[in-house]
């Protein structure tokens, strides 16, 4: 501090010429001056501060909100999909059951088909074989009488 008042005493005399003490009503005035610039400059970084952290705190509420507005988000669009998958798996299911049913249905009717030609086929050989046996017995008794 007293190297700017001396300073300060150096520049008054080159500038104007003039020769003040240091008990001269404008050292007191300059030092009155300096320490209020001092003071206000504090209590200038006091309030950015303040501001600072205020801001700081604003931002941090502002990411809050904006994650979990993004996670309900997230969350809805979520259970939508899970819905729609739902959806679409039950009816790939239903169409898949329907056409297993109808594949089904056709081996059924070509299987009955076939066992219906079986059943004719083997009723065929009953009545042949009945044939056959009553041809034997009409040998055997014509050539035993």
């Amino acid at each position: 501090m007293a190297d700017q008042v001396e300073e300060l005493i150096r520049e008054i005399a080159a500038k104007h010429g003039i020769a003040v003490s240091r008990d001269d009503p404008i050292l007191i005035l300059q030092t009155i001056n300096t320490r209020l610039l001092q003071d206000s400059a504090r209590a200038q970084q006091v309030m950015l501060d303040q501001y600072k952290e205020e801001l700081e705190a604003l931002a941090l509420r502002w990411g809050n909100d904006a994650r979990d507005k993004a996670e309900r988000i997230l969350n809805a669009s979520l259970a939508a999909s899970k819905g729609a998958m739902a959806k679409v798996m039950q009816e790939g299911a239903r169409e898949a059951a329907a056409s297993v049913r109808g594949e089904v249905d056709a081996a059924l009717g070509r299987v009955r088909g076939a066992m219906g030609d079986a059943r004719r086929v083997a009723a065929l050989n009953v009545v042949a074989s009945c044939i056959t046996c009553l041809a034997a017995a009409v040998a055997l008794w014509a050539t035993v009488h």
